[in-house]
């Protein structure tokens, strides 16, 4: 049970490697003014910024949209001044949390200091859940799509095998061997280097 925590923690740290690496390869070509860089800078930390403004401080959608806006525009003119490539996505993360608590304060006449301490602890958990999730998501986006489609119905919205089965025309015992094969290809994913 131990080997396999130790195992699962490795590739979870592999996968955040491989994930770093990419994210820094696209904030050098920014840095070196590649137009082409910035929208794919936005796709990448997009779902990241939003999941913590949303899920993690629990803004509105309104709110959440004014932090995303301001966290990249904040990013576009502030990017040259980052120290390193690869700190781009703590960095992110930090100032979309500062532009959260901002938004909070802001919003917070109505609310007591408990209730702002406390939304800022649970955000603590959240934003470490969100992170692990994306990593898993883009891993399954990069499965072949029959073994994503298996994977999103099996383990995302936790349909039964019968139930799969049914939907797919395929026998019971086809899905557990297709489940089966979709988490071995997405554990070997999750476990690959950056080259």
């Amino acid at each position: 049970m131990a080997a396999t925590r130790r195992e699962e923690m490795l590739v979870r740290a592999s996968a955040r490697r491989a994930r770093s690496a990419a994210e820094a390869e696209v904030v050098s070509r920014c840095r070196a003014g590649d137009e082409a860089a910035w929208p794919e800078l936005v796709r990448a930390f997009a779902p990241y910024v939003h999941a913590i403004a949303v899920r993690a401080y629990r803004l509105s959608e309104p709110d959440a949209e004014d932090v995303f806006q301001e966290v990249f525009l904040r990013t576009w003119q502030h990017l040259a001044r980052l120290r390193s490539d690869e700190s781009i996505r703590p960095w992110i993360g930090q100032l979309t949390r500062r532009l959260c608590v901002d938004r909070l304060r802001s919003s917070a006449r109505e609310r007591t200091r408990e209730d702002l301490d406390a939304g800022l602890a649970a955000a603590g958990d959240a934003l470490a859940q969100i992170d692990e999730a994306l990593t898993v998501r883009q891993a399954i986006g990069r499965l072949p799509r029959i073994q994503q489609d298996i994977i999103e119905r099996a383990l995302v919205r936790g349909e039964s095998h019968a139930t799969i089965a049914a939907a797919l025309g395929i026998a019971e015992g086809t899905v557990a061997s297709r489940v089966s094969r979709a988490r071995g290809r997405l554990r070997d994913l999750l476990a690959e280097r950056p080259a």
